[in-house]
């Protein structure tokens, strides 16, 4: 068997200077169960379709406690960041109605110990755990689907 990267998307600056291309911090979320993972994806806002969560830096925060926080706003998440980046994605951010702003996430891992029922972004979204093979199953993006469908928590030193 061999390995194959996945295929790297170009990123579109149509109409955008390179300085516009924005960073954002992504959370894998996580749980083991009957010792095997599961993923929590969300659903995003606009078209419904599955993500992780995820957002802008925030000033005083690592990458790992930004994306920590944008997985309690956004799906209710407590639990532990672990500060090692696992992988880096690109997509468009739809803003301004249809205008595609190019977007790089950096993806950190997130122990999950409990979800919330009342959280910034509750009745907005849905969430779901799924086994890492199905959930790179829902999500669009391809790079985001290789990261999803490695992700190992054995792996990480947490």
């Amino acid at each position: 068997m061999t390995l194959q990267s996945p295929k790297q998307l170009p990123i579109s600056l149509k109409g955008a200077r390179k300085t516009d291309v924005r960073s954002q911090f992504a959370a894998l979320c996580f749980r083991i169960r009957r010792d095997k993972p599961e993923v929590l994806l969300i659903t995003s806002r606009g078209s419904r379709r599955w993500i992780i969560p995820k957002g802008w830096p925030m000033h005083g925060k690592t990458p790992g406690e930004s994306a920590l926080q944008e997985a309690w706003e956004e799906a209710g998440v407590k639990g532990r960041a672990i500060e090692r980046c696992i992988g880096i994605y690109s997509y468009n951010k739809v803003v301004d109605g249809n205008k595609g702003l190019p977007c790089v996430a950096m993806v950190y891992p997130i122990k999950v110990k409990s979800l919330e029922d009342k959280f910034p972004e509750r009745g907005q979204r849905r969430r779901k755990w799924l086994s890492p093979r199905k959930a790179a199953a829902r999500v669009a993006e391809p790079e985001l689907k290789q990261i999803i469908k490695t992700f190992d928590p054995k792996l990480l030193k947490h």
